[in-house]
């Protein structure tokens, strides 16, 4: 209930602009947001490259309404492999289809996709397709193949929740394309996605059986240490190399856990968001532990009735 309860107050756009405002709020979000600008996630970037992590930046936004805010989001993503290149940082990019114009037109979202796709491969770099909610899946895929069709230097997200993820993963290992898998961070109904976490769990291992056996260099999103160790075990049962996959983890989550698998010789890559448009994305942070809620909405409601 409070996961739902979370979900939706990140929709509510009265209570975002209390939050923006919100000093404690501001404080919170620097834990799992680099900072508004790309110079500052560059900055962090550089950190974790030295730590031995490597990195994928996502410009926070999503479900944008104009076609100037789609045409926004694609010149910062352009703008983000130029920042990479220019200073030497280990990181790639991850993108989610609606902040490039996917709920205005697909056609819109499509071209600029294919503009990023191409900015990163005159880099020699590489774009992750976020998955976003069941109702986006099927256009997702059609836009990869879209593009995947002629730049190999993108990959996509799926997620270990839903059903259909077996055979889309079949797929996407017959044509190798490079997948990110995840648990699934949306709120989904029976009809298409496993309800239980003990289920969500077992095809997790399941679909990271399959990419340890026949994907291509597959990465493994989760802070679940029975994940990482079923992940571990399997590899190891199979002779698969360290070197042949990697392990994603939140920036500000798991800091120890991400230290440890690296001193322990596992690749490791950060996503790291920034931006303006972060209470969103905390207030989905916030779901996942729960006992910071009421600490954030306390002091937002506090400076609400003070007027501030």
């Amino acid at each position: 209930m409070l996961r739902q309860a979370l979900f939706r107050l990140s929709q509510q756009p009265r209570l975002r602009a209390l939050a923006t405002r919100n000093s404690f709020a501001q404080s919170m979000a620097r834990r799992f947001v680099a900072g508004e600008t790309l110079e500052e996630a560059i900055e962090v970037v550089r950190r974790l490259n030295a730590a031995g992590m490597a990195a994928s930046l996502d410009h926070l936004g999503e479900n944008v309404t104009s076609r100037g805010e789609a045409r926004d989001a694609t010149e910062m993503g352009c703008r983000i492999f130029r920042a990479a290149a220019d200073s030497g940082v280990r990181c790639n990019a991850s993108f989610k289809l609606t902040q490039l114009g996917l709920d205005i037109d697909e056609t819109l979202a499509a071209e600029n996709l294919q503009q990023i796709v191409e900015e990163a491969a005159r880099h020699d770099n590489f774009v992750r397709i976020d998955m976003e909610s069941s109702v986006y899946v099927e256009r997702t895929f059609r836009l990869f193949e879209g593009v995947y069709g002629g730049h190999k230097n993108v990959g996509v997200v799926l997620q270990s929740a839903l059903y259909r993820s077996a055979p889309d993963l079949e797929h996407m290992i017959k044509i190798g394309a490079r997948v990110r898998l995840c648990k699934g961070a949306y709120l989904e109904s029976a009809t298409v996605a496993f309800q239980r976490k003990e289920d969500v769990d077992e095809n997790y291992v399941r679909l990271a059986r399959m990419l340890l056996s026949g994907g291509n260099y597959p990465a493994f999103a989760t802070h679940d240490v029975k994940m990482i160790d079923a992940v571990r075990e399997y590899a190891r049962q199979r002779s698969i190399a360290p070197a042949q996959y990697e392990f994603q983890m939140l920036y500000g989550v798991r800091r120890d856990l991400q230290m440890q698998l690296v001193a322990q010789g596992y690749n490791m890559r950060v996503y790291v968001p920034f931006g303006t448009h972060w209470y969103p994305y905390l207030m989905r942070r916030m779901a996942e532990r729960p006992a910071n809620v009421m600490f954030i909405l306390g002091s937002v409601a506090r400076e609400a009735r003070s007027g501030g």
